[in-house]
């Protein structure tokens, strides 16, 4: 069965954005994005690069890990403002919003139910893993069924800011096995977690 993956770039202090929920690696942004993150994920994730990057870049191949990305509304209007309105068209890319009437881009599919059931629906189809893109509200929604967290710990702190997992979340410790880490000169750490139950430590 798939895996619902949640690959995301976090702070030491476990924040994903900062409190306007802005993309951190914008224009304007304070994340740090040195050349051996980029070179990595052009190796190991070129599939989660965005469009614009990958053209940037030159990526064309299509990655191994995943055929499927899902977003929450807030996270998905991020590349909406940057004039994206598919950032991602070389995936099935799911927007979870019970407020958006109409999908700007005809490939993104608008999804208004519950996304636990949506999700569970996927896991059962054939193919690649899913993405959890985030932002941290989704992934709270969907905290029960990750299957494995893909930290891509940034070498900074914010004090404040979105966080991991909303608050909704709730209170349900689950305790991850480490079953890969690369670590970058610049500082970045790629950290792969899968549940302790399953998972070898590394």
């Amino acid at each position: 069965m798939r895996k619902l993956v949640y690959c995301i770039a976090s702070t030491i202090d476990g924040h994903i954005a900062g409190p306007d929920g802005a993309d951190p690696t914008g224009p304007d942004g304070f994340w740090p994005v040195p050349e051996d993150y980029i070179r990595h994920l052009v190796a190991e994730y070129p599939e989660i690069l965005p469009v614009h990057a990958r053209a940037a870049l030159g990526v064309t191949a299509e990655g191994t890990h995943f055929d499927t990305v899902v977003e929450g509304r807030r996270t998905y209007e991020i590349g909406l403002k940057a004039g994206i309105p598919d950032a991602y068209p070389h995936l099935r890319h799911l927007v979870f919003s019970r407020t958006l009437a109409e999908a700007p881009a005809p490939a993104v599919e608008l999804v208004a139910t519950d996304p636990a059931e949506k999700v569970r629906e996927l896991k059962r189809e054939p193919g690649k893993d899913i993405w959890l893109i985030g932002g941290g509200e989704l992934a709270a929604a969907l905290y029960p069924e990750i299957d494995r967290l893909i930290i891509k710990l940034g070498p900074l702190t914010t004090g404040t800011g979105v966080p991991l997992f909303a608050p909704s979340a709730g209170f349900a410790p689950r305790v991850w096995a480490l079953s890969g880490h690369v670590a970058m000169e610049s500082g970045a750490v790629f950290l792969t977690y899968d549940p302790a139950e399953d998972g070898q430590s590394a």
